[in-house]
């Protein structure tokens, strides 16, 4: 063999040799891929919370404010109104030029009330109220009076047409914008830039100290002064220093804080000097910064609360907010009352003694369905956003504009804590959820909205030289048609009477012996349509008639993502039909649907409730439940269902109309209109005014496409674009502090908007409901199906067991007959009048001066010349 050949072979062995070798090492490093991963990741994370622990926290400032102005008082006027404000106190007095009636912000003799607590005396004197919160759910209220305005601590603003008052609401003292000490040189800065008069003032007002040649005179004084001003001022081993004398009054320091601020010195410099000033205590005392803008608008009074400039630290939150609580608030002496959105209205007169009784309290909207609850005793709503006082011969109304889904009405009478009546709005501002942290804590754990809605809190007061509340529900009517612009008044020459079929329930079935739940039909298409034809061929000549549970399950509808007609009731084809026939017999028909809630959907339904229910502030998912009558605790056994994303609610309703567009008809909302809740997804977070708006517009934009629409309950905001509401709470609940209940809303919208009561043959007494409907000038809402009423029962629907169309077809030709004979002439009238002539009778009125009288009593009643019989009605033309 030759050298080459063997050279040539060695040269192979090494080349397999190191191609195995390398082999092997990547094998190897293959297998410490994954380990090296992991403890790069591993080592990431503690290099993360390492280094996030250690990043020092920017501290928060909340900078309070100083009232600067030399005014005594600030004045705001126009050809209707003067506002007068006391510059010391901040409160107003507002005079209406026509009848020369004053308001005032604050009850006169506030502060000398005997019957009030000196905390209570402060709330009394001040303009705005609120409270902050802890992690805890410990809540702390704060006055202006007590907080802002003793401390000084606030400032007035006057611009061509308003006045704004900035408070600093907190236990803390005022302070100037003026350093505590300076070092030679910061000093030397700051005087070069005033003028000659404020370096004067400065040279004056400073000490100057040189810890290498302290004066004799000020060593005799304090033998220890070197080692104070070391302790004090530890910068005074490097630098001379000058320090504000102790001896500067209150009239000086503001004089400084002038020309400090000329020379550009900032709140932001005076911190930065306080760390050199170690004889200064420090305090994390809770702040709050909260402006207040007034201005007259024609005959209104706004006020305006910015919340962008609503400042706070973040470990107190601000919890609540009550502007001008005491406005025009009436005293033992006073005869009046208060107006509140209970139902349709209610009175509480002053001082009328029921000084038991709870307090008046009421949602605006109700219940924000995005706000977890553990139990349910009663839901509080008003469904308008307005309060009132009266003093018999003036009047006010308080209407609640911007943010006033966070607000809810309370009133109380004289005689609890102190000697007023009085009528305000509170916001919720931080809303929160309480965590169930079981055995880790002893205490509660809240999480609390981590920011504040965008926007403002708007209050608009509309004074009334009446002390009538006609007349203050025609104030409120001007208000509602110059806002929305979509009030006109109808042409009906009959009264309205809405007809709601029930198509199909849901009942569960065996199949294959798994219990699989499925629509139980109780009123089909063709079925409904000879109802309509039936009642229309007997006397009902102003129907609109509303299908309910015809589509994804029925009552119990699933998600409309695809709406998919019950083929038990007829398909889409008879539900055309019956369009049809509705429309030939000149009856508006309304397909109803659920555009807010999730009931019994589920994937195969589109909804998957991870990604399409809301979430509560606690980030969990908006699930809700029923609630026992008897525990008030969720029902055991009965199904929850969720609130879903606000985006996803709004698509639902565009979904729905856009399918009774193709279908030919008008829309009812089960839920819009009636329910208003936020959603608290942090990637997404909608607020409820936010929603509002938002439903608001795409109910304006239907309307001007001509759509009929049809909603429950009536929230104003809907109402105004609606041609028909149904179910509205005539009458509310019955507190006791309530003295009268009154139709103001309904004097609002009467001959503009149609709406009912509950329906006439399901609300338990149809008697009451009649008298009711007479006396609010409401339509009639019956609800029908064609099923008898065994069909209802093992279902979860006992509430239509008096649904039988047979069964009331007689009893309901009769009621709407005489109605309509008697009343029929009204519905395109405005409601002119109203009068409790009793505890039991009640007299309402219209434009032609008919008069309708109703008796609640047992007994008859003679009134104005006329006998209304017990339990009836009577009209008077």
């Amino acid at each position: 063999m030759s050298t080459d050949t063997k050279a040539k072979k060695v040269k192979k062995q090494l080349t397999e040799d190191q191609v195995e070798r390398r082999n092997k090492l990547i094998e190897g490093l293959k297998g410490l891929i994954f380990p090296l991963i992991l403890l790069a990741i591993i080592g990431g994370f503690i290099f993360f919370i390492v280094t996030y622990q250690n990043k020092e926290v920017e501290e928060e400032i909340i900078e309070p404010q100083a009232f600067t102005g030399e005014q005594e008082e600030y004045v705001l006027e126009n050809d209707d109104l003067i506002l007068t404000m006391d510059a010391a106190t901040t409160q107003f007095t507002l005079k209406v030029k026509s009848s020369g009636k004053v308001w005032s912000s604050n009850p006169e003799g506030a502060e000398g009330d005997s019957a009030a607590l000196p905390e209570e005396r402060k709330k009394l004197q001040s303009t705005l109220l609120m409270s902050y919160a802890l992690v805890n759910g410990l809540e702390t209220p704060y006055n202006t009076q007590g907080f802002s305005i003793e401390n000084g601590v606030y400032d007035i603003e006057q611009g061509d047409d308003y006045i704004k008052v900035l408070y600093s609401i907190g236990d803390v003292e005022r302070e100037y914008v003026i350093p505590p000490v300076l070092s030679e040189a910061d000093f030397q800065k700051w005087t070069d830039a005033m003028s000659k008069e404020g370096k004067n003032l400065t040279q004056d007002y400073y000490k100057e100290y040189d810890i290498n040649n302290l004066k004799k005179s000020d060593l005799k004084k304090n033998p220890e002064l070197a080692d104070d001003l070391r302790a004090n001022y530890p910068m005074i081993d490097q630098t001379i220093i000058y320090v504000l004398r102790d001896s500067t009054k209150e009239n000086v320091k503001k004089t400084l804080q002038k020309f400090f601020a000329e020379a550009g010195y900032t709140y932001e410099d005076l911190l930065a000097d306080k760390e050199n000033d170690l004889s200064e205590s420090t305090s994390d005392k809770p702040v709050f910064n909260i402006n207040m803008i007034y201005r007259l608008d024609g005959n209104d009074l706004v006020v305006e609360l910015p919340m962008d400039e609503m400042e706070y630290k973040s470990d107190y939150h601000l919890y609540t907010v009550t502007p001008l609580p005491y406005f025009g608030a009436g005293g033992k002496e006073d005869s009046g009352y208060m107006l509140v959105p209970e139902g349709g209205g209610a009175l509480i007169n002053f001082n009328n003694g029921k000084i038991s009784q709870n307090s008046y309290y009421a949602n605006i909207y109700g219940w924000d369905m995005a706000l977890s609850r553990k139990e349910l005793v009663h839901n509080t709503r008003a469904y308008y956003n307005v309060f009132g006082i009266s003093d018999g011969s003036d009047s006010f109304v308080c209407i609640l504009e911007d943010g006033r889904s966070y607000a809810s009405v309370q009133a109380d009478i004289a005689g609890k804590n102190h000697s007023f009546n009085f009528v305000n709005a509170v916001y919720s501002m931080c809303t929160r959820e309480q965590y169930d942290v079981g055995d880790i804590s002893i205490s509660d754990v809240y999480e609390y909205l981590w920011q504040l809605p965008e926007g403002s809190l708007v209050q608009r007061y509309r004074f009334i030289d009446s002390g009538e509340y006609s007349d203050m529900a025609v104030a409120y009517r001007d208000y509602l048609k110059d806002n929305y612009g979509s009030m006109v008044e109808n042409t009906d020459t009959s009264a309205p009477v809405a007809i709601e079929l029930v198509g199909a329930i849901d009942k569960v079935k065996q199949i294959v012996g798994v219990p699989v739940s499925r629509p139980l039909k109780l009123t089909t298409f063709d079925e409904a349509g000879e109802i309509l034809t039936d009642l229309s061929n007997n006397g009902f000549t102003n129907i609109d008639a509303k299908l309910t549970g015809w589509c994804n399950g029925g009552v119990n509808q699933k998600l409309l993502k695809r709406i998919n007609v019950i083929s038990d009731l007829g398909g889409k084809g008879d539900l055309k039909s019956l369009a049809a026939t509705a429309d030939s017999l000149g009856i508006p028909l309304y397909l109803n649907g659920v555009t807010q809630y999730a009931y019994d959907s589920h994937l195969v339904n589109g909804f998957n409730s991870f990604r399409d229910a809301a979430k509560f502030i606690s980030k969990e998912r908006a699930e809700l439940f029923q609630y026992s009558h008897i525990t008030y605790q969720a029902r055991e056994g009965a199904e929850s269902f969720y609130l879903m994303h606000a985006p996803l609610i709004n698509q639902m309703a565009e979904n729905l109309v856009s399918f009774t567009d193709k279908v030919g008809t008008g829309v009812c909302f089960e839920d819009n209109g009636k329910d208003l809740s936020s959603d608290y997804y942090r990637k997404n977070y909608v607020s409820r005014q936010a929603e509002l708006e938002i439903q608001q517009e795409q109910f304006k934009t239907w309307d001007s496409q001509g759509k009929d629409i049809m909603i429950n309950m009536g929230n104003e905001y809907a109402a105004v674009y609606s041609d028909m509401v149904t179910e509205m709470d005539l009458r509310g609940s019955e507190y006791t502090i309530l003295d009268e209940y009154v139709p103001f809303y309904q004097m609002a919208l009467h001959g503009y908007v149609n709406y009912t009561g509950p329906a006439i043959n399901m609300c338990g007494d149809p008697e009451t409901m009649m008298l009711y409907s007479a006396e609010y000038g409401a339509g009639l809402l019956f609800t029908f199906m064609k099923e008898t009423a065994f069909a209802t029962q093992k279902t979860l629907y006992p509430e239509y067991y008096g649904a039988n169309y047979d069964s009331w077809r007689d009893d309901a030709i009769a009621l709407y007959s005489r109605y309509n004979a008697e009343l029929g002439h009204t519905f395109n009238q405005e409601m002119t009048g109203h009068d409790n002539l009793s505890e039991t009778v009640s007299m309402t009125v219209y434009e032609d001066g008919t008069k309708v009288y109703v008796n609640y009593g047992y007994n008859d009643f003679d009134a104005d010349g006329v006998t209304v019989p017990a339990r009836d009605y009577l009209v008077v033309r």
